[in-house]
């Protein structure tokens, strides 16, 4: 048993993650959803109104084109700069793809989890199902 109160594990946990075709160019760190009508994997978007695209299934490992395979990350410790220990990342509303530490609020956008900071430059990956706010 392993009590969070405490702080978060110093254990480093491995990467788990898998090979997908990407349907659109995609940046180290972008967070990704699977798109349904092919399997195929994009930007997150939290400001377009649907789930399906809110549903962030990992973090893009490296930068990658259009039709190209990417690794996506779906659990584990990843290396990304200017974050502060202790912060907690959403999905961004105003840039597909892109993390914040303030919440979506707008009618239409979905609340979508995605992780934590666990120093200034290790982010715990911890995507979680959207919520679509009415």
């Amino acid at each position: 048993i392993i009590d969070l109160k405490e702080g978060f594990p110093t254990f480093v946990p491995l990467q788990v993650g898998f090979d997908a075709t990407s349907f659109e160019a995609v940046s180290e760190n972008d967070a990704l959803f699977i798109r349904t009508s092919d399997g195929k994997v994009g930007k997150a978007s939290a400001a377009d109104g649907t789930l399906e695209n809110a549903t962030v299934v990992g973090f893009a490992r490296e930068d990658a084109s259009i039709n190209s395979t990417v690794k996506v990350l779906v659990i584990g410790l990843k290396t990304m700069s200017g974050l502060n220990a202790g912060d907690l990342h959403f999905l961004s509303p105003s840039t597909s793809g892109a993390i914040t530490t303030t919440a979506p609020s707008s009618s239409g956008q979905a609340v979508v989890r995605v992780g934590e900071s666990v120093s200034t430059t290790e982010f715990a990956i911890q995507p979680e199902p959207p919520i679509l706010l009415a």
